[in-house]
């Protein structure tokens, strides 16, 4: 009887505590990397502190983040990374949706076609942007080349804010379409073939059952690729900061045009060695990204596809 009732109490106590123990290792590993840098990031943005004399710092409390208020050069660089991430979040899902119905149909080598299209995504970002900022070339490159076939003339996509945002839109969509592409091709391929049958015997021609039942389907994958897209698009650093290579990097041109958020905290902090200002930029940039990733769900969850 002593033998059961110990058996019996082990098996209640591994019943109630063994699933805490299976989670535990992620909490620690996201308490150690996540929320302690997190924590810390919060407590340098409080202090008026320089990377490279730390023991110096001191503790200002919220003056860091008034200053940030009343910075222009933020401003401007949340400015260009609010229109990035409109350049860059909304044509990766439209694109995404179109190749994913494209590989959904069979055809021929498909299979090739659906590894092809995550290339871009394993190609190191530094490789692919500078690529594009040869292509994007305002002398030699080639997208220059070819407007001027068609009568179009040189730009110089450096040097324009519009004219840059695409320029790095166009990175940034040709590098993370395939990615998103291959979660909604997952997805309609879990769609019943029963659902479009009906269509077809109702009368629905593809477009109307792409936007009537694909669509409406998947709406939980494109809420979930918005927010992923959103939270990348609205810390850019490698893109503008490789596009305009040189000393000025950081700077994301010579008048601030494509410099992001993420840029000027990286000037701020690994140029200007502000520690303590651009941890209140990182905070700032944090906060912003949550509320321009609960609008994205909010409308990508209201949208109607009737």
């Amino acid at each position: 009887m002593v033998l059961i009732d110990k058996t019996a109490r082990r098996h209640r106590w591994d019943t109630r505590f063994a699933p805490y123990g299976y989670v535990a290792p992620y909490f620690l590993i996201f308490g150690v990397f996540g929320l302690f840098p997190l924590l810390y990031t919060v407590w340098v943005s409080l202090q008026d502190r320089n990377l490279l004399e730390s023991d110096a710092a001191s503790l200002v409390w919220f003056d860091n983040y008034a200053k940030l208020m009343a910075d222009p050069y933020f401003w401007n660089a949340m400015g260009n990374t609010l229109s990035l991430w409109l350049l860059t979040t909304v044509p990766q899902i439209l694109f995404a949706l179109f190749i994913a119905q494209l590989l959904n149909r069979k055809v021929r080598t498909r299979t090739l076609f659906r590894m092809g299209v995550i290339l871009p995504n394993i190609t190191s970002v530094a490789a692919v942007t500078i690529i594009f900022a040869q292509l994007f070339g305002r002398d030699f490159g080639l997208i220059n080349w070819v407007l001027d076939l068609f009568g179009a003339g040189n730009i110089d996509w450096q040097a324009g804010t519009a004219t840059s945002h695409i320029a790095i839109a166009v990175m940034v969509v040709w590098r993370w379409t395939g990615y998103h592409a291959l979660i909604f091709l997952a997805s309609m391929q879990a769609i019943p073939s029963t659902l479009y049958e009906a269509a077809t015997l109702d009368g629905a021609n593809g477009r109307q059952q792409f936007w009537r039942i694909t669509v409406p389907l998947l709406r939980p994958q494109i809420i979930f690729s918005t927010i992923i897209a959103t939270t990348g698009n609205m810390r850019l650093l490698a893109e503008p900061l490789l596009f305009n290579p040189g000393a000025a990097a950081a700077t994301g041109g010579s008048d601030r045009q494509f410099q992001t958020a993420a840029l000027y905290l990286y000037e701020q902090g690994f140029t200007n060695y502000d520690f303590g200002y651009s941890s209140a930029i990182a905070v700032v940039l944090a906060i912003a990204t949550v509320i321009v990733a609960g609008l994205g769900y909010l409308v990508t969850k209201r949208i109607r596809t009737e």
